[in-house]
């Protein structure tokens, strides 16, 4: 206990070593999109992981965007509890930076005492202030009987789901913490998943076949894709209204549950009937929902309104779900978290918070969407905890209270060394 109050007080005393390590995060403009550029910010925190002992596993996700996972093996590990610590090193994209009154990929302390930069907020800072407070512990000689695994994933900005390539590559423990930005809140979320939806004519007409495919007599069964589009658009509009009344979830506020018509393609050229039409929908639901039985009510829903319509019936719309990547594959998914509030990682996270700060931290829900969700469907348990407010996160001027960086570091200290030091439960 002597050896973690002085890390956790180093913490606090060598805070600049913390800002340095940001700050050269911060210089390596991991945006994404256009992605393929994390490679440089990988190798420093490969670097720093490997002078901390860790064994480093670095695997190409996408060329120029290297996953990493470090792992500090526990001195008994079948004994103790296990940890994933868990951020992306992406960051959102800038663009003309005219209206950023601090560099956007320097670390600079604004005559606010915030610190300014793409990606202190979300989520440079999260990574940098738990990769840090590691190191406290390391050098202080906290030992840690559980293993330790600190990761750093791409893609999450574009919905490239390096925390799901993690996973599959076999990596799993106790519990998973992703330090996105929550304001030091512990949180669960709502899910997301993209989706397109295509209606498709067997047979191109040409615009002058028209009457012949609206009016008595014409005797050509033809429609335009456009046009039955707009009939799924109803249903989905009348699905939408039935969960705003049907479903809720203490946290969210009523009508969360959302179907979001955000891109529609169709038509070749004024000289024809349009036989396609396509629909990018954009769903969200609730932390008690998989994203598969939303997919199954939307499917459910809209086939029956094209089976009430002749055409549809013989011509049935068809559906495309998420996708590892939007900058690949137009489509992402975004699984649900639902905290377990009896889970007793949680139990030791709250603790730590309230050993630092003197109070009972927040527990609640985000109202944005992390890589914390995959963790929930690999059925691993997980929360959100991470430093920065979400208001900051995209935005110009991206700044984050260096004060809150101290105090986030200081308690994942107290957390990985309580966790990782907890005897597991046989079961």
């Amino acid at each position: 206990m002597d050896r973690l109050r002085e890390a956790v007080a180093a913490i606090a005393q060598r805070q600049e070593e913390m800002f340095d390590l940001l700050q050269t995060l911060v210089s390596h403009p991991t945006v994404s999109p256009p992605a393929r550029n994390s490679d440089t910010a990988q190798q420093v925190l490969t670097e720093e992981l490997q002078k901390l002992g860790f064994e480093v596993d670095r695997w190409t996700v996408y060329p120029g965007d290297d996953n990493i996972v470090g792992r500090l093996t526990g001195t008994a590990p079948q004994k103790a509890k296990s940890l994933i610590v868990n951020g992306h090193i992406d960051v959102a994209e800038v663009g003309d930076d005219a209206a950023w009154t601090h560099p956007p990929f320097s670390l600079t302390r604004g005559e606010d005492g915030r610190l300014y930069g793409r990606g202190v907020a979300d989520m440079k800072g999260g990574l940098a202030a738990s990769l840090f407070a590691i190191k406290m512990l390391r050098e202080y000689g906290v030992s840690l009987q559980g293993d330790l695994i600190f990761q750093s994933v791409i893609g999450e900005e574009a919905g490239e789901a390096g925390t799901l390539v993690a996973i599959e590559r076999g990596y799993t423990a106790d519990y998973a913490v992703v330090v996105d930005s929550s304001d030091l809140h512990i949180q669960g979320q709502g899910g997301v998943i993209t989706g397109w939806i295509t209606v498709e004519s067997p047979e191109t007409l040409h615009d002058g076949m028209r009457a012949r495919t609206i009016h008595a007599g014409g005797r050509v069964l033809g429609a335009s894709a456009i046009e039955k589009m707009a009939k799924i658009l109803a249903a989905l509009q009348d699905l939408e209204r039935h969960w705003a009344v049907m479903k809720s979830y203490p946290g969210f506020p009523p009508g969360t549950t959302t179907i979001n018509p955000a891109v529609i393609e169709g038509g070749r050229h004024a000289a024809f009937i349009a036989d396609r039409c396509s629909l990018w929908i954009t769903v969200h639901f609730y932390p008690n929902e998989s994203y598969e039985e939303v997919v199954k009510e939307i499917e459910d829903h809209v086939n029956r309104a094209a089976a009430a319509d002749v055409w549809l019936r013989e011509n049935p719309p068809s559906f495309r779900w998420g996708g590892r990547s939007m900058i690949e594959e137009r489509g992402e998914i975004f699984p649900s978290l639902e905290l377990d509030l009896e889970h007793p990682a949680l139990a030791v996270l709250q603790a730590a918070y309230e050993q630092q700060l003197g109070h009972a931290p927040a527990v609640d829900m985000s109202p944005s969407v992390t890589d914390a969700g995959w963790f929930a469907h690999a059925g691993i348990p997980a929360a959100l905890f991470g430093p920065g407010e979400l208001s900051q996160a995209h935005s110009v001027d991206e700044s984050i209270d260096p004060v809150q960086l101290v105090q986030f570091a200081q308690i994942m200290a107290v957390f990985i060394a309580t966790w990782c030091n907890q005897e597991k439960i046989e079961e």
